[in-house]
């Protein structure tokens, strides 16, 4: 099959292959569309947690972005874990160089384990300088407390922190709610026009290491494909409720989801 739009992805790696730009690369390509790549970061992970971190300089991570969408210019980009403020910085350079519109920013600042992955200084270079910029903005709910400095333990409070948000100048937001110990997850999209819950029957499983990685990426393809963005949203928040519910069960820490819930090989390679 000939794939349906092009997709940069500008993200930190994750040596397990659950999170990070091999999730996004195999969430993209599953979903039809062709995968770019700007590495951020190269980490030594597994499922129990992040071993070490090793930072890609800002000036090779704008020259990857740049050069590649130079021959290849895609139709969206989806931007991952960005661990300091001179990479933000590069990356906003690059943006406003390569001129795309459709931005989803999933602001990647813990791992499933627990482990930091981005430093004060960067948080507050993403708040006051990227996060008004992209199309969506993707935060779990521990990402959107930090963002906005206030605690979230209900659907109000989703609510209340997404209108914050917005106050910010970001444009859309979806608040993910799995933190919520609820038998639904309530994943919030907050815009100046509407607020638009979507509610699924939570999976009750440890095995979700990169559902947020997966997500954003999901929406970011759809997206590239011409759909709408509620539409996006929704279509990614069910490919990943699928992947979850397969439940691999790989490795002795938060395992991976199944990305290849979209595929079905008919051909035969002998």
């Amino acid at each position: 099959m000939k794939p349906n739009s092009k997709v940069l992805i500008i993200a930190g790696s994750d040596s397990s292959g659950g999170a990070g730009i091999q999730a996004d690369i195999k969430t993209v390509t599953s979903l039809g569309s062709y995968a770019m790549t700007a590495i951020t970061a190269v980490t030594s992970q597994n499922t129990t947690g992040v071993k070490s971190i090793v930072s890609i300089k800002p000036k090779e991570i704008s020259s990857q972005i740049e050069f590649s969408c130079k021959d290849i210019r895609p139709n969206s980009v989806k931007i991952g874990m960005l661990h300091s403020k001179q990479v933000i910085q590069a990356v906003i350079k690059s943006l406003n160089y390569i001129k795309i519109n459709k931005v989803v920013l999933d602001p990647v600042m813990v791992a499933k384990g627990g482990s930091k992955l981005i430093n004060d200084s960067a948080i507050m270079t993403l708040k006051n300088k990227m996060i008004h910029k992209v199309l969506l903005i993707t935060p779990n709910i521990p990402e959107a407390e930090v963002l906005t400095d206030m605690k979230i333990q209900n659907i109000d409070d989703m609510i209340k922190a997404g209108n914050k948000l917005l106050r910010y100048g970001v444009k859309n937001i979806l608040i993910k709610g799995g933190h919520i110990n609820s038998k639904l997850v309530k994943d919030v999209l907050i815009n100046k026009k509407e607020v638009r819950i979507f509610k699924n029957r939570k999976v009750f499983t440890k095995n979700t290491h990169g559902t947020g990685c997966t997500l954003s990426s999901a929406i970011t393809t759809f997206l590239s494909c011409g759909k709408p963005l509620k539409k996006s949203c929704e279509l990614g928040i069910k490919y990943v409720n699928q992947a979850i519910k397969l439940n691999l069960n790989y490795g002795r820490g938060h395992g991976p989801i199944n990305h290849l819930i979209s595929i079905n090989v008919k051909k035969k390679y002998l």
